[in-house]
């Protein structure tokens, strides 16, 4: 039951009708019986983990309160830590002495760092310890956050199950204006675009260099659509529900620099290794280990690790530890540079900004290409070798016909093999992009970067932006009977 599937559509609309005629008392329960269920119907199997995770985490934080509570914050931080390295990671001893794989729960790396966050902010004492368990449990196996995000921050969340939740028209205009967005990048972008990247990332040796930067082009979108598309049918539900989660996109594409894309990609991920790695990286003393010679890591080596372990939470396999490294790179060098030449004026001519936020582009696009690569199915498997493969490819064979004829025979047949439908599918991508890229360019600059559903509120002829959305929404849908499939939990949830 993705988020773009009309079983999802029945079960928040059910959901919602009685979760917001319920009693005070009783509303937490049931969303948190129907959090369980949602998660049963993904996958049966790992519903008992989730659970456990949730029994630790509260167990720990109730121990905070007591005379232990550096052991109890180590024992969560530590066992949270354990289990999710286990599902990640027991992969890499399949066929060791008889070693089974074992799946990895759905979702498990977004709240397991929820529970750190929480565990970690209750003993600093920046949010009270939570003494009702069902509220607990609710605030990191919320059916909108539970498979792909955003990490929800508990001193923000857990308040909002104390109250009680009663229809309000306002809020639920700005929910649907909200699940109409996400959903459009999730169908009508994200998994249109699915299609051409899936076709020419495992044969890219047959393709020449236009094509394959397309592809990269291409997959780099996808990516963002559909994992900002997420967070808004994510936003939307919780809405719809009485509920604030936090934004994790702000349009990053338009953003001149990494720093500034950092802080507008994956929000809550960022912001997360900001406040629980690298902060307690940079300030940690190390004047006992070094006897004196040395207090303080440099802020290189901090930003240097955050990165790398940024590269291999996503996987421990080389394309994502190149990924990490290319980012670490990337910002290091940024910051180099300010060093070297000063920091950049606030007001630069509009030519010098646009310079930048292409640089910025084409160099995540580079290490997307890792990311893809690393991402791949296991029916399909490609290595830290094919994404080399790849980067030089994108230098050969650049024969307009060749580009031509690529990119016809890539999405040919995907389409009932019919010509018209082709062209009629590079026609449907380019004015979705074109909308899109529209409407993040709106919120950028004219609404500076507000919330998407009241900069979408914000727009004059919004209800011509608002049929857009649902046309190219239907399209989408459409669309994939020629050949599509959607993204099932997003192309986060395996992470």
């Amino acid at each position: 039951m993705s988020l773009q599937s009309f079983g999802f559509f029945g079960f928040l609309l059910v959901t919602a009708a009685v979760y917001l005629h319920l009693p005070q008392r009783w509303q937490s329960p049931f969303l948190l019986a129907a959090s369980w269920l949602f998660y049963w119907l993904a996958m049966p199997a790992m519903l008992p983990v989730t659970i456990a995770i949730a029994a630790l985490t509260y167990l720990c934080g109730r121990a905070l309160e007591g005379r232990h509570k550096t052991a109890a914050l180590r024992t969560g931080v530590a066992g949270l830590l354990a289990i999710l390295a286990f599902f990640k990671y027991n992969g890499a001893f399949a066929g060791l002495a008889g070693w089974r794989a074992v799946a990895m729960p759905l979702g498990i790396s977004f709240y397991s760092f929820a529970a750190i966050a929480y565990l970690i902010d209750a003993a600093r004492g920046d949010c009270e310890v939570e003494k009702n368990p069902l509220h607990c449990a609710l605030f990191l196996n919320f059916f909108a956050t539970v498979t792909q995000g955003p990490i929800c921050r508990a001193g923000a969340l857990m308040p909002q199950f104390r109250e009680e939740h009663r229809f309000d028209a306002a809020r639920t205009v700005r929910g649907l204006r909200l699940l109409a967005l996400g959903l459009f990048k999730l169908v009508a972008v994200s998994d249109v675009l699915g299609v051409l990247v899936d076709e020419v990332f495992p044969h890219y040796r047959s393709y020449g260099g236009p094509m394959l930067v397309l592809a990269a082009v291409a997959y780099t979108l996808q990516l963002y659509f559909n994992f900002s598309g997420y967070s808004e049918v994510a936003r939307a539900a919780g809405l719809l529900l009485g509920l604030d989660l936090p934004e994790n996109f702000k349009t990053p594409f338009f953003a001149t620099n990494f720093s500034g894309f950092w802080s507008r990609w994956h929000i809550s991920f960022s912001s997360w290794l900001q406040d629980y790695l690298f902060l307690p990286l940079a300030w940690a003393d190390l004047s006992g280990l070094t006897r004196g010679k040395l207090s303080r890591l440099p802020a290189e080596v901090c930003v240097f690790t955050v990165f790398f372990l940024s590269g291999f939470w996503h996987g421990n396999t080389l394309p994502f530890v190149v990924w990490g490294l290319l980012q670490a790179c990337y910002r290091l060098g940024e910051e180099l540079l300010h060093r070297r030449l000063g920091k950049p004026k606030k007001k630069a001519p509009a030519r010098v900004l646009w310079a930048k936020r292409a640089g910025v582009f084409a160099l995540w696009c580079v290490s997307m290409v890792f990311f893809r690569v690393g991402s791949a199915p296991a029916s399909a498997p490609m290595t830290v070798g094919d994404a080399f493969g790849y980067l030089a490819g994108c230098l050969r064979g650049w024969a307009p016909a060749r580009f031509a004829g690529e990119l016809y025979s890539a999405v040919f047949t995907g389409f009932y093999a019919n010509a018209i439908m082709v062209a009629a599918y590079y026609g449907f991508v380019l004015a979705a992009l074109a909308l899109a890229f529209w409407l993040d360019a709106r919120r950028a600059f004219q609404y500076k970067n507000k919330p998407a559903e009241l900069a979408l509120a914000g727009e004059t002829h919004r209800w011509a932006v608002y049929y857009l959305l649902v046309a190219f929404l239907l399209g989408g849908y459409i669309l994939q009977s020629g050949g599509f499939g959607n993204a099932g939990f997003g192309m986060y949830a395996g992470f």
